[in-house]
């Protein structure tokens, strides 16, 4: 079930780990989808997990790719995705968190990630982690003016046999700017239930990518979570979108508004 570290990991048919979607989108906005994808790499072996586990909740955001994808065109902006589940590596984790590459994803053992060895480790991080993190600072980078960052995920309506109250969650680390915009207006836009650091909060290592590539550069950034009951189809998805990009598009004007205020 490990890869053989003489070897890629991802054969050239299976590269590349990221891709970007809407590359020439002009709004002043990247979109993330770290979770985007349930792909394994054949020399993985599918992790040892039977068809359910490869499908379930535990190796990809379900609905989250599909509803990032048309928040960035309903918005045009560029998404950066990645191409591989995160039980090969949650590319919204460092390479030393435990998490990174999980031996147990809430019920579901994943025996492929048990016993890695450091090269075995060191392999994903190179093949995955690198360069869907370059690929989101290229993005970044690429932008004439700073860019506001959002990452897109989705949770399950349970977990660990616990019901979810919230349906839309509004994470942020240490910057709050937008998350506090965007939970400000909630009501204008919608009656789904909408709580703040919830069904996860930074002290559960989830704001990585917003650590690392936005808090660094002072940009505006928020982390969208919804719970993927609500994203059960493409119309699901594609109604989701239209309501975060046009709620997010006034949380973010209300955000700049505010900080020029301040200044």
């Amino acid at each position: 079930m490990a890869a053989d570290t003489d070897s890629l990991l991802l054969t050239e048919d299976e590269r590349p780990a990221a891709r970007v979607f809407n590359p020439g989108g002009r709004a002043g906005v990247v979109l993330v989808c770290e979770h985007a994808s349930r792909f394994i790499p054949a020399a993985l072996g599918g992790l040892g997990l039977n068809e359910a586990g490869r499908r379930s909740h535990a190796a990809w955001d379900i609905g989250a790719l599909d509803t990032a994808r048309a928040m960035a065109e309903a918005m045009d902006a560029p998404l950066v995705h990645s191409c591989v589940s995160r039980l090969v590596y949650d590319c919204n984790r460092p390479p030393e968190a435990p998490d990174a590459m999980p031996a147990r994803s809430e019920r579901i053992v994943v025996p492929g990630n048990e016993g890695l060895t450091e090269a075995q480790r060191a392999q994903r991080v190179r093949e995955v982690f690198v360069p869907f993190s370059a690929l989101v600072e290229q993005t970044l980078d690429a932008r004439a003016d700073p860019p506001v960052l959002v990452t897109v995920h989705s949770f399950t309506p349970v977990y660990m046999g616990r019901p979810r109250a919230a349906q839309i969650g509004i994470l942020h680390d240490t910057d709050s700017r937008l998350a506090d915009a965007m939970l400000e207006s909630a009501g204008r836009h919608t009656e789904l239930r909408v709580a703040r650091n919830d069904p996860y909060g930074p002290e559960d290592g989830v704001t990585y990518t917003l650590r690392r590539h936005g808090l660094p550069r002072g940009l505006l950034n928020v982390m969208i979570e919804v719970r993927n009951d609500l994203l059960r189809t493409p119309d699901d998805c594609a109604g989701m979108a239209r309501l975060l990009a046009g709620w997010l598009e006034e949380a973010i004007a209300a955000a700049k508004e505010g900080g020029e205020r301040k200044g």
